[in-house]
């Protein structure tokens, strides 16, 4: 661990001290590391060819004409970036969606806006993460070969 030191105004440093106090964590140097590790995860995932896992939330009324028609098959459309689902009544008008996806970022925002312009989809939010794809040799217990695995 490389040890640093920052010129940083008071109102800034407020407001690290805020977030620290608010979040729980032991130190600055821990609240500043988060900080970091969160843009430069947000501007690796800004590349359209980026390997990423994602959360797509969204709520939307299900009593608009067809839409959840539209939603499930725009879902099938691109069933490949779909790993998870999960569909809850919030009310009589309203459900709650999240969409775990994984893909390039440039297909995961593709699909999160036509998704999310749907006429009666209330509020929506995409959270992205960068992965690493790497190819491991190990055993497994029933023979099978190698294959892919994704770490954020």
């Amino acid at each position: 661990m490389e040890r640093v030191t920052i010129t940083i105004d008071s109102d800034l440093l407020g407001a690290v001290d805020a977030l620290m106090h608010r979040r729980g964590y032991a130190s600055r140097s821990e609240a500043l590391r988060d900080i970091v590790r969160d843009y430069v995860s947000r501007d690796a995932t800004e590349a359209p060819a980026t390997a990423c896992v994602a959360t797509l939330t969204y709520v939307y009324d299900h009593e608009t004409r067809e839409l959840a028609q539209r939603l499930t098959n725009a879902q099938h459309d691109r069933h490949d970036l779909g790993v998870a689902s999960l569909h809850v009544h919030l009310d009589h008008h309203a459900c709650l969606e999240v969409a775990v996806l994984r893909g390039s970022s440039g297909d995961v925002r593709h699909f999160a806006d036509r998704l999310t312009a749907q006429r009666g989809v209330r509020h929506a939010r995409l959270h992205l993460m960068p992965v690493i794809e790497a190819e491991e040799t190990h055993s497994h217990h029933d023979g099978a070969p190698a294959h892919r695995h994704h770490s954020a």
